[in-house]
């Protein structure tokens, strides 16, 4: 059985959500990041990278990076269309998806929750997370350009769209307001099915109201 490593509310819940929608079965280890979980010895057996998601497939053998989980999730359920299906489309999929994880997080997000990793003064950690609002607001932005004016980010869900998911809810509860079709876009995910059972077993309220 696959073994699905977690934090709540964290980029994770993309992959949980990817999860649903394929209805797989797997045993979820919760990973407090705060308290360290990610270091802990055992953890670091299975990803010396000390990161989530993570996912042990059914050979025992351990994927990282949430891009790469899920493609092989795409790419083993063909019959799911978790991607566009042609070259282009699954191009443009992985595009969108790169810079969610890439910018929005890594450059945007990571700098609200964590300036420590970024300037050694605490002094400068207002200017910081600063920084990252703007990094987020301008990335939205650019997103929103690209984004349908209705539907999901392609035809139907895909991968690219449990990435931004996860970024849109961080914007969200941080009072970062989504641009038009983004914000469009976060309330579709919030009543599909497979989205709300993942936000309800992760601990949080359903609300498409936004």
């Amino acid at each position: 059985m696959m073994k699905f490593y977690f934090t709540p509310g964290a980029c994770s819940i993309g992959i949980h959500i990817l999860l649903e929608e394929l209805e797989l079965i797997f045993e979820a280890y919760v990973i407090d990041l705060l308290a360290g979980d990610q270091h802990k010895p055992e953890f670091l057996a299975i990803n010396p990278k000390a990161s989530i998601p993570t996912l042990v497939r059914d050979d025992n053998t351990a994927l990282t990076e949430f891009q790469a989980i899920a493609y092989w999730l795409a790419r083993s359920h063909p019959k799911a269309d978790l991607l566009p299906g042609d070259a282009d489309g699954d191009t443009r999929a992985i595009e969108l998806m790169d810079f969610v994880v890439g910018t929005l997080h890594g450059q945007g997000f990571m700098r609200i929750f964590v300036p420590e990793k970024f300037v050694p003064n605490t002094m400068d950690y207002d200017f910081t997370q600063q920084q990252g609002r703007e990094i987020v607001q301008n990335g939205l932005t650019i997103v929103n350009q690209q984004l349908p004016t209705t539907g999901y980010a392609f035809d139907n869900f895909s991968i690219a769209d449990a990435a931004l998911f996860y970024v849109e809810f961080w914007a969200d509860k941080a009072g970062i307001e989504l641009p038009v079709k983004c914000r469009q876009h976060y309330q579709l995910m919030l009543i599909r099915p497979a989205v709300r059972r993942v936000l309800m077993e992760e601990g949080y309220r359903v609300n498409a109201n936004v």
